[in-house]
């Protein structure tokens, strides 16, 4: 790997990782804030449940597209202009949904950001890995993947405020607006990196990861990973409107409350992962997981703290999963395959995503009254996956055993360099 920044210009890893945790939370966010937005969208455009759907599925399922794509020929180009290029994609789409005056008009969009932005995503991760060494990489990713939880914390509430004040169209504009600014400081400061072609051509490549049996038995556990949490995400914050009885205006407080305690939560599971047995670790947060979607997905009308304490323990363990099943799939692939056996599975994720989002709008309908029906069925539907998550994780285990290992202890790390 080639790297360069300029004549005699030292890379400026601080700076770099933060230029990329950026353009994550904008990715990010744009993703989560249509979800909150889900009973003003409804209102607005006249939308069923159905709909809204696939308005929140087409950014996944666009995605996954062109990401599963992007891993033929991304690792051809210079990461920065590739960045560069779909990061403004992602903008402009941005822009355009914010503009969208119909239903069908934001539904394209949506699918245009998608597909910019999935790419965009699978671009960050690399250049992750093609500046940081080893033994920073961990904390690295760390630093960029902060974007989820700050998306909850800081993006989603924001978003959702300007919108009560504002209308729908608000997030979109802010989301655009700081995306161009993103889009200026990125095009002074990333840097230049460019790869030689790789050695082996890249269908052949691609061809051993779908193919390798314990490749399989990881995508399809990590499918069912996301499925579960998909089905129930996009109705939870209409079902506390309709069904609840919160306003559109108490929303934000739901979701920094959730985002908050998951900030910390997060990092708590991967070190209780690293120190325990992972598939035992999984197994718990699922039954956690479990009895949390069942009461949440059949929540009579309760108070706003009420609410808010639900949908913490709600997101807490349904991330909290996340760390000791994404900690079996890194360890059990082979490190020749990693790199385009994540960006595969990213694709399969977000296709498992959008797969769940359209399964859930066919099982929630709207009564006469406005209220959502239909919800503790899909519950009931993510309590079965919970089940088969488990279940494909422990075959994974049975074919690669130090899958689920404790690791040992880590050296101290190194101090991160300018």
């Amino acid at each position: 790997m080639e790297v360069s920044s300029g004549p005699n210009r030292p890379i400026n890893e601080r700076m770099l990782l933060a230029m990329l945790a950026a353009v994550q939370f904008t990715h990010v966010m744009d993703f989560m804030i249509m979800m909150p937005l889900g009973s003003q969208l409804m209102r607005v455009f006249d939308m069923s449940p159905a709909q809204f759907s696939h308005l929140v599925a087409s950014y996944g399922l666009s995605a996954a597209v062109s990401g599963l794509l992007g891993g033929f020929f991304l690792d051809r180009f210079d990461r920065r202009p590739a960045l560069l290029f779909l990061y403004s994609g992602f903008a402009l789409a941005t822009l355009a949904c914010a503009l969208a005056p119909t239903f069908n008009l934001l539904l394209a969009a949506r699918l245009i950001a998608g597909a910019f932005g999935g790419v965009a995503g699978s671009v960050v991760v690399s250049m992750v890995g093609d500046v940081v060494p080893p033994e920073r990489r961990g904390r690295a990713m760390g630093v960029v993947m902060s974007a989820f939880p700050l998306a909850s914390v800081l993006g989603v509430p924001a978003g959702l405020t300007l919108a009560a004040r504002y209308e729908w169209h608000a997030p979109f504009f802010l989301l655009a607006g700081l995306s161009a600014i993103i889009l200026g400081l990125a095009f002074r400061t990333l840097p230049s990196l460019r790869s030689s072609h790789p050695a082996v051509h890249p269908v052949e490549q691609m061809i051993s990861i779908v193919t390798h049996p314990i490749h399989i038995k990881g995508f399809m556990m990590s499918a069912m990973l996301v499925f579960a949490g998909g089905c129930v995400i996009p109705f939870m914050a209409p079902a506390m409107v309709a069904n609840v009885g919160l306003t559109e205006a108490q929303l934000p407080l739901i979701y920094l409350a959730g985002g908050a305690v998951t900030f910390f939560t997060t990092p708590w599971f991967g070190r209780l992962s690293d120190r325990h047995d992972k598939l035992q670790v999984l197994f718990w947060l699922s039954i956690c997981a479990a009895v949390v979607v069942m009461v949440v997905t059949s929540l009579p009308r309760v108070s706003i703290f009420v609410a808010m304490a639900l949908t913490a323990l709600f997101m807490v363990a349904m991330s909290g999963r996340f760390s000791p099943a994404m900690a079996m799939l890194t360890n059990a692939v082979d490190g020749r395959y990693r790199g385009g056996f994540m960006s595969v599975n990213s694709a399969v994720q977000q296709a498992a995503s959008g797969c769940a989002n359209v399964v859930a709008g066919y099982l929630v309908t709207r009564s006469a009254t406005g209220q959502l029906v239909g919800y503790p069925r899909v519950g009931l539907l993510s309590v079965c996956c919970f089940g088969l998550t488990v279940y494909l994780a422990a075959r994974l285990r049975a074919a690669a055993p130090h899958a689920s290992r404790p690791g040992q202890r880590q050296p101290p790390e190194t101090a991160v360099a300018e």
